[in-house]
């Protein structure tokens, strides 16, 4: 299948554009962008196929997409430039900043214990509606109320929502401001980022519509009972709060991209990831997102080993995950954040470039993403 290509990569860097389009012809993009900044300057910057598979609607240079997981990494660059400020310790109790937090048992865990998904938070226990979890003050006050689903500090799980709203309201306490709102005048300005958490109304026309998950029948039948099944913590964190929510045509729906959900519902192009992670190794435009000392504390390791939620191995760092869940052949000092499906922000300490990936077309499999894999081994190829 040929699909039109836009935008272009710099001299050198011809087998990223080359890899950006076999994925459209043998690994199922619909519609896509890829970017990557080495040093500060932007040398890849692709986007192609269609915003809407149903339609035909092209994607173009300012086409958005909802990237789940990945805008944990987004979120962790926030959080890190409040402690590297000095506004926020991550050795902290959370409940310094957010009294009624220590309600139940929760009072000694840190702010490092919930970046590094060590808080037992996982599962939000209340029974809420959608539009209360849109709302987010009522499942901000079910997690300050609830008992922790395991004893804190002891275990590392995933925490695949819960984990933006606790930082969300982490934040909204030590600023004043929502998260989204803080990362859109102090990271998203002064980059020019095209990245939302909590979309405005007026950038939703330039949304991508998600197609839901591709997956052998095989992995679909995993998934289903995985996120049906209501007596295992997987089930309840994967679908969760209240199993509410899908991978599904619920994401295409304007309340979906208007709530704060800063661990899934970040809306942006690749060129923005690519910026925001270049920007924590080096100035971009001028501007530096965190220092290195930041990013030294930052990617230190603090769980790692079998996930408590997902029963494989995972790591993290202070919101951060390691190359551990990257994807294969990044260096020893990646750091970033994979989202569901697909999409892919991570910076490498060594070689010096940020790289994003977005997507509409979600792909589950049991060994990786082809589209990011693929991706990934072309830059690391440019670089030589």
């Amino acid at each position: 299948m040929s699909v039109a290509v836009g935008g272009g990569a710099d001299p050198g860097w011809g087998a990223v554009a080359d890899a950006f389009a076999r994925n459209f012809a043998d690994h199922g993009d619909v519609g896509a962008a890829c970017a990557v900044v080495v040093d500060g300057r932007t040398v890849v910057d692709l986007w192609g196929g269609a915003a809407d598979g149903g339609t035909g609607r092209p994607w173009t240079a300012d086409t958005l997409a909802i990237t789940f997981s990945t805008t944990k990494g987004v979120t962790a660059v926030v959080c890190n430039r409040l402690i590297e400020q000095g506004r926020l310790d991550p050795d902290a109790p959370v409940a310094r900043y957010w009294p009624e937090f220590a309600a139940n048992g929760k009072g000694g865990i840190t702010v490092a214990d919930v970046l590094a998904h060590r808080a037992g938070l996982a599962d939000c226990t209340a029974d809420l509606t959608l539009e209360q979890i849109c709302a987010v003050g009522p499942v901000v006050d079910a997690l300050a109320a609830q008992a922790p689903n395991w004893e804190p500090g002891t275990a590392h799980g995933y925490h695949a929502r819960t984990y933006g709203w606790l930082t969300g309201e982490i934040v909204r306490r030590v600023t004043g401001e929502s998260l989204g709102a803080w990362f859109a005048t102090e990271l998203a300005a002064p980059l020019g980022l095209d990245f939302h958490i909590g979309l405005p109304a007026d950038c939703e026309p330039r949304v991508a519509r998600l197609h839901p998950p591709v997956a052998d029948a095989d992995l679909q039948r995993l998934i289903d009972a995985a996120m049906a099944d209501p007596d295992t913590l997987m089930g309840r964190v994967m679908s969760g709060p209240a199993g509410r929510f899908r991978y599904d045509d619920m994401w295409n729906t304007r309340a979906l991209h208007a709530t704060e959900m800063p661990s899934s519902n970040g809306i942006g192009d690749a060129r923005s990831l690519a910026r925001l992670y270049a920007a924590c190794l080096g100035p971009v435009d001028g501007f530096r997102a965190l220092a290195d000392a930041t990013v030294d504390r930052a990617t230190a390791i603090r769980s790692q080993g079998t996930d408590r939620v997902l029963g494989m191995p995972t790591e993290f760092g202070l919101g951060f995950t390691g190359p551990v869940m990257l994807p294969p052949g990044v260096g020893p000092r990646a750091f970033g954040h994979a989202g569901a499906g697909g999409s892919l922000g991570f910076a490498d300490r060594d070689a010096g470039f940020g790289f994003g990936y977005v997507m509409n077309q979600m792909q589950l499999g049991m060994t990786g993403d082809a589209r990011t894999e693929t991706l990934v081994r072309a830059v690391y190829s440019a670089l030589g």
